[in-house]
This record gives structure tokens, C-alpha cells and sequence, in this order.
């Protein structure tokens, strides 16, 4: 069995992945793409070692934030963690909100070996546009957009684009548990974590700026890309805070969809006031899928 908790962020994937696992005999393995990152802890809500319980995590602070981590190394880090915790007779645990991350883990999607290395600057525009036709003649793009170009045939040089199979689930004994709740009681929740996170996230995040670190991870991930105009003197605090706050229910928003359109998932509404509760109405729902 393989358990994948997913769900928006803030709420309550940790809390539950924890008491699942202790359960079930389990070890949890992260599917946020911003947790695999070293140093980015408040920000990306990560758990600390003491809320852990004695429980192993896998693929937490693995990288540096200059480093690169893509979906294809996530896949090969995710599946051999499988087979390791498997191999000890435990339950591998899914939690965390990339969706990506966990298609490309428990799913047959296929990459070739990647190519990010190459230089693509050395090529002329006329050597690009060989390249891409080369490819595919009918991919429509501005000639004299250097950039894009160059995107497109990273695109088509790493194959980003995956296999028809890509809804073939690799391991049929996965379940998907989604916890969910009303919007208003989820964004009042997001706003309220936030204003919680404000002061040890300008801690975190200003290093970062004072090294004029402006790496992938740090320049996409919420609540990290939006400090530097404030450290820089172009925006209020307070700016930065409602900022922060608006794009984290859109994430929210936008996790919802991908979840419901691209995985059969369970949704348990979460009771916050007992989360016993929720967490009794999620064990009942695995031990009858197990007797199956």
C-alpha cells in the first residue's frame, strides 16, 4: 500500500501524514517542490524535527537553493525511496501539495535524460530556428524572440512533454486522500498562518536578498519572491503581507483544480474543531480499501 495526502496548503496535510504513519508503520516521503530545498523552512511550512514523532522523512532540505531539482530528479529520488521503505516492510507516505511531483512519482510518465547543461547561448538565431524545426516544423513562435526560443528547445531537447501513459498509474495499491474544507474557513486560515510566519520569514528570506540570491526556488516560491521589493525599499510591509497572502489562495485555488482533474481522490472534509474525527473518517476509508 501507498498513501499520497493531498490536498491546499494549510490544511492539515502534516498533522494527518504524522498520525497516518504511526498507524500504519509508515515513513513520509515530501511532495512539495519548495520543501526539497535547504533553508527554506518557514515559508514553506516545513515540519520541524521535533513535530516529526520519531517518524523518518524523506527528500526534506536535500538541496541547496542554488542548486537545480527538477520533476525528472524528483521521479528517480521518489520511486527509489519506494522500493527502500517497501523493502522495510513499511508504508510510504505521500504528503505535500506539487501535484506535479506526485504524477510524476506514482504515475508511468516517462523523461528522458535531461539536457539543461547544454549552452544554448553559443547557437545563432538561425541555428536555433534549425534546431526547433528540425523537432517539429509547425510549432508556432516569434523568430526574433531569442528567449522563447531557447525555452522552446530546452522544452523539446528535455522532453518535458510526457508520454501518452501518463494516467497509468504505476502502483494500483495507492490511495489518494484529499482533506478539504469550506473556502472562507481555508483562506481565513492561509491569512491567519501567514501573519504568524511574517516575522522569522524576514529572517529567513533577507540573507537570501543580502547575497543577491535569485535562484529558481526562492524567485517562484510564495512568500520569498515578494520581500525582496520590500528589502529593497519599493514596497510596504504591509503591501508585502496582503501580497503574499492573495497569492497563496490562488495556489490554493489552483491546487483544488489539478488534484480533482488529474487524480481519483478521496476528499474528507477536515473538523477542525475534533481533527480526531477527521482522522478516524480517513483510517476507516483505508482499512476498507485494504480489505478489498
Amino acid at each position: 500500500m501507498i498513501l499520497a495526502i493531498v490536498g491546499p496548503t494549510g490544511v492539515g496535510k502534516t498533522k494527518l501524514s504524522i498520525e497516518l504513519a504511526k498507524q500504519y508503520n509508515g515513513e513520509i516521503i515530501n511532495a512539495d517542490s519548495m520543501q526539497i530545498y535547504e533553508g527554506l523552512d518557514v515559508g514553506t511550512a516545513k515540519i520541524k524535527q521535533e513535530e516529526m514523532e520519531g517518524i523518518p522523512h524523506h527528500l526534506l532540505s536535500i538541496k541547496k537553493v542554488e542548486e537545480d531539482y527538477t520533476v525528472y530528479d524528483y521521479q528517480k529520488d521518489a520511486r527509489k525511496k519506494i522500493e527502500e521503505i517497501k523493502g522495510r516492510g513499511k508504508v510510504p507516505i505521500f504528503v505535500g501539495g506539487t501535484g506535479l511531483y506526485l504524477k510524476a512519482a506514482l504515475f508511468d510518465y516517462q523523461f528522458s535524460e535531461e539536457k539543461e547543461k547544454f549552452n544554448y547561448e553559443e547557437l545563432s538565431n538561425e541555428e536555433l530556428i534549425a534546431k526547433i524545426s528540425a523537432y517539429s516544423p509547425s510549432i508556432s513562435y516569434d523568430r526574433h524572440n531569442r528567449k522563447r526560443m531557447i525555452r522552446i528547445l530546452q522544452k523539446l531537447e528535455n522532453q518535458e512533454e510526457f508520454t501518452n501513459n501518463k494516467n497509468v498509474l504505476l502502483y494500483p495499491d495507492t490511495l489518494f486522500i484529499g482533506l478539504t474544507t469550506d473556502r472562507e474557513t481555508l483562506y481565513k486560515k492561509i491569512n491567519e498562518r501567514f501573519l504568524e510566519m511574517v516575522e522569522p520569514l524576514l529572517k529567513e528570506v533577507k540573507p537570501f536578498y543580502d547575497h543577491s540570491i535569485k535562484t529558481k526556488p526562492l524567485m517562484t516560491g510564495i512568500g520569498y519572491k515578494e520581500f525582496y521589493p520590500y528589502f529593497s525599499g519599493e514596497k510596504s510591509l504591509e503591501e508585502v503581507i496582503e501580497e503574499c497572502q492573495k497569492n497563496s489562495r490562488k495556489y490554493a485555488k489552483r491546487q483544488y483544480t489539478w488534484f480533482n482533474n488529474q487524480m481519483s481522490v478521496q476528499w474528507f472534509t477536515v473538523d477542525y474543531d475534533c481533527f480526531s474525527k477527521t482522522i478516524e473518517e480517513v483510517k476507516h476509508y483505508i482499512d476498507s480499501q485494504k480489505e478489498k
